[in-house]
C-alpha cells in the first residue's frame, strides 16, 4: 500500500468477540474515539451486510463528528471491509480488518485503511486507531 495505514495486534480474545467489537453498536460506541472522544450508543447505526450502511456521531475536543460509511466485504467471523468518511463531500477511505483465530484463545486483527489522504493526515489516523485498538484491549481483557 503506497499510502496508508497498517497495522497488526494480537488481543486476548476468541475471534468471535473481536468480530462483535466491530458489528455491534454498543461494543463499537465504547472504543470507537478511544479514550478522547465519546460516542452516544444511539447514534450508531450499523447494517452490517454488503451495501449496508452505517453511522454514528463522535464528541471529541469540542467538535461533533459525523462518520459513515458502507459495508463492502462481510465474511463472518473474518474479515470486514468498510468505507469511512467524516468529511461532507463523498471522499471515503476503504478499511479492512482481517481476523485471525490463533487457536489458543487469541486473535490477530490486520487493519488497513487507504485512499486519499496525506502522510500527515495517514499519521494523526494511525495514532487515533492506536488509541481505540488500546480500547478494544482493555475491553477484552476485562
Amino acid at each position: 500500500m503506497p499510502e496508508g495505514i497498517e497495522i497488526t495486534r494480537v488481543f486476548a480474545a476468541p475471534r468471535e468477540r473481536l468480530w462483535r467489537e466491530w458489528t455491534q453498536p454498543e461494543s463499537f460506541a465504547d472504543w470507537f474515539g478511544g479514550t478522547g472522544g465519546e460516542v452516544p450508543v444511539e447514534s450508531v447505526s450499523m447494517d452490517v451486510q454488503v451495501g449496508g450502511s452505517w453511522s454514528l456521531t463522535m464528541f471529541a475536543g469540542g467538535r461533533q463528528i459525523h462518520w459513515r460509511g458502507e459495508y463492502q466485504e462481510v465474511d463472518e467471523p473474518a474479515r470486514l471491509a468498510f468505507t469511512i468518511t467524516d468529511r461532507p463531500e463523498e471522499v471515503y477511505e476503504v478499511v479492512t480488518v482481517d481476523l485471525t483465530d490463533l487457536g489458543d484463545g487469541r486473535t490477530e486483527m490486520h487493519f488497513t485503511q487507504g485512499g486519499e489522504m496525506t502522510p500527515e493526515q495517514y499519521g494523526r489516523a494511525r495514532d487515533g486507531w492506536g488509541t481505540f485498538f488500546d480500547r478494544i484491549d482493555e475491553r477484552v481483557a476485562a
